[in-house]
């Protein structure tokens, strides 16, 4: 349903140009723009190194680095009427922003800043990080990209190779090391027998990507292990299949070092099948998103079945964008 305006919004995706960022940001922009007429404008901010680590208190715009998009609209450019920030990169600038223009541009910054929550109208932050405040609104997950359009627009290049694959069709979401999980060779190993063995067994098919964090050494196995399958596995050559995979797959099956991912997953009301990854550390936010995913209904651990389940499309996205329009006014 759209929401009528007097002219179209003007929105800024603001991050520092990275994909797990860029993509909240935009993600929950074109959510805005389903809802009524926006024009969005995505801006890419990274600091100079001397700066970089500084506290977001002491940054100023003169320290970005010179390849930054501007932040400023240029003499007489209309200035946005939103601002969604995400990232440490973009805290110090949608800060200054709302200082300086509050009330004339609603600022939204994603993830939680943990720094002067107060600074920004509206801070949009996943549940599992527990953050609280009357200009704050938790959601399951994070602000993503995926969406029953952006499904169908992705799906179609890919539709004919697709197709005629064997069905249940598996998408397979591959993560990689970060400061909470590991992905050792050997532990990809197993993951992908357990995968190949559960895809055979149903007489499906394996739609297979890997996220930039995955070392070539797990990427290897896994391929490895997958490629008798029916099935695709994508050597990050060409255009990118992950829309046309999630719209395509009958299960999802995502490695737990994602909140990304498993919220994108959520989102298509397919199972998704949470694959263990090697834990570094504790990490009770991860344990948390995959409580809530569970709950919801949308996620179990993968026990090495293909086993089927309904439920709604997780669409946080969509609520988060209804908030801020509501708080626009």
């Amino acid at each position: 349903m759209e929401i009528g305006r007097a002219k179209p919004l003007l929105i800024w995706a603001v991050s520092d140009g990275r994909a797990g960022m860029e993509n909240q940001a935009l993600g929950l922009a074109e959510a805005v723009a389903r809802l009524t007429p926006a024009e969005i404008v995505v801006k890419r901010v990274t600091w100079r190194a001397a700066f970089d680590r500084l506290p977001s208190a002491l940054k100023a715009a003169w320290m970005l680095d010179p390849g930054s998009d501007a932040v400023l609209p240029a003499s007489g450019e209309r200035w946005p009427d939103v601002w969604i920030g995400t990232g440490r990169a973009t805290l110090p600038l949608s800060a200054a922003v709302k200082r300086r223009f509050g009330g004339r541009t609603f600022v939204v910054q994603t993830q939680d800043p943990r720094w002067r929550t107060d600074a920004y109208d509206l801070v949009v932050a996943p549940e599992h990080d527990g953050l609280t405040g009357t200009n704050v609104l938790s959601i399951v997950g994070s602000p993503h990209r995926v969406s029953r359009t952006a499904l169908d627009a992705g799906a179609e290049p890919f539709a004919g190779a697709l197709s005629r694959l064997p069905r249940p069709r598996v998408a397979v979401l591959i993560g990689g090391r970060s400061a909470t999980f590991d992905l050792p060779e050997d532990h990809a190993a197993t993951l992908g027998d357990r995968i190949a063995e559960a895809v055979r067994e149903a007489g499906g098919s394996a739609l297979v990507t890997f996220s930039r964090r995955t070392p070539d050494a797990a990427r290897r196995v896994v391929r490895d292990r997958l490629a008798a399958l029916p099935g695709v596995i994508w050597d990050g050559e060409g255009p990118n299949p992950y829309f046309a995979f999630l719209h395509a797959a009958d299960h999802v099956l995502v490695t737990e070092d994602s909140a990304n991912m498993a919220a994108e997953a959520a989102s298509t009301g397919k199972p998704v099948h949470v694959l263990p990854m090697v834990p570094l550390k504790p990490a009770p936010k991860f344990a948390r998103l995959h409580e809530a995913l569970r709950a919801y209904g949308a996620a179990r651990p993968f026990d090495g079945t293909l086993e089927t389940w309904t439920y709604a499309p997780l669409n946080e996205t969509e609520r988060a964008a209804r908030e801020v329009l509501k708080r626009l006014g």
